[in-house]
């Protein structure tokens, strides 16, 4: 970045950062990014930003075609010179986008999302703060080779590991078996560790991948409409350590059978899926059947590694391969 200020592309998405009450009918996207700016005092001292306005989305409102414009927007970005980008985006897929932005970005250059928890009608908005401490770490060069990061109430994570845990907390953004990257001790920046990085290079991503919670006695109707329906992949968030009913379990080998790409995670809050149990239904039948274990991961961002992995032509086989290196 050599002496001089880092130039920083902000792209403002929406989300709750960009909300207030409209007429108690509840909160919705009203401030694009240069009236955001206005509460952001003192990003001047410490690095040149560029205003981008992607739109005003509610993070429902994203879509796999949209989180497919963002990465290729940061991309455009970090080949127009600048240092980093920042986006703005609502909470309630932020990890969403930002997992796919981590999985086709391969350069040093830090991405950092960012969003908030109050609106601009409370008084305890968190945007600014949130938003300031996005554009710090965004501007640190020992941010550089981090990959895509969640920068939230004061602490930062890994977007391949990271998920929101709690509807309306400040500290929803959680890593619940690895914990952060860094955090703010005041206005001292504090690095912990950095993250394993790996990519999935295709130029698209496959949007038709349904995604199935398991639960007692299920069999399998949701999973057999998903193969009716055309999808090309599947996700299923598994009972425990990846388990499932049996009559669910056959249908899961249906899936298989007919073509689609079958990745399994756990409906747990952490720890990771094992073929530690042969029983009918059990996590090792599952694995012979050619199902893919997913890396830990919830079942949203499963889904989002099957789209990418799709996108770039992998099947089963290569994203097995793909997640053993």
């Amino acid at each position: 970045m050599g002496n001089s200020k880092p130039r920083i592309r902000l792209i403002f998405t929406g989300g709750t950062i960009s909300m207030r009450d409209d007429a108690g009918r509840g909160a919705v996207p009203v401030l694009n990014g240069a009236e955001l700016l206005k509460d952001v005092p003192g990003l001047a001292d410490f690095c040149e930003v560029d205003v981008r306005d992607f739109g005003q989305l509610p993070g429902p409102h994203m879509t796999p075609a949209r989180m497919l414009e963002c990465s290729k927007l940061a991309q455009q970005s970090i080949a127009d010179g600048f240092d980093a980008v920042v986006f703005t985006h609502g909470t309630d897929t932020l990890e969403e986008t930002a997992y796919l932005l981590d999985l086709r970005h391969t350069g040093p250059e830090p991405i950092v999302f960012v969003g908030a928890m109050r609106t601009s009608s409370q008084l305890s908005w968190d945007g600014p703060i949130n938003l300031f401490e996005a554009c710090r770490v965004a501007a640190d060069p020992k941010a550089r080779d981090r990959g895509v990061m969640v920068v939230m109430n004061s602490t930062i994570f890994a977007a391949s590991e990271v998920t929101k845990t709690y509807t309306d907390a400040l500290d929803t953004f959680q890593a619940p078996d690895v914990g952060r990257l860094g955090f703010f001790d005041g206005r001292e920046l504090i690095w912990v560790r950095s993250p394993d990085r790996r990519s999935i290079n295709g130029e698209t991503v496959e949007a038709r991948v349904g995604i199935v919670i398991a639960s007692a006695g299920d069999e399998g109707g949701l999973i057999d409409h998903c193969i009716q329906r055309g999808d090309k992949g599947l996700v299923i968030e598994a009972l425990g350590r990846g388990n499932l009913p049996p009559p669910m379990a056959e249908a899961a080998k249906r899936a298989v059978d007919a073509g689609l790409l079958v990745v399994l995670t756990s409906r747990c809050w952490g720890g990771r899926v094992s073929g530690a149990y042969g029983y009918e239904g059990g996590g090792a039948r599952l694995k012979e059947m050619g199902i893919v274990f997913a890396p830990g991961i919830p079942g949203h961002k499963a889904r989002i590694l099957t789209m990418a992995a799709l996108g770039a032509g992998m099947g089963a086989q290569e994203l097995k391969q793909w997640l053993a290196d």
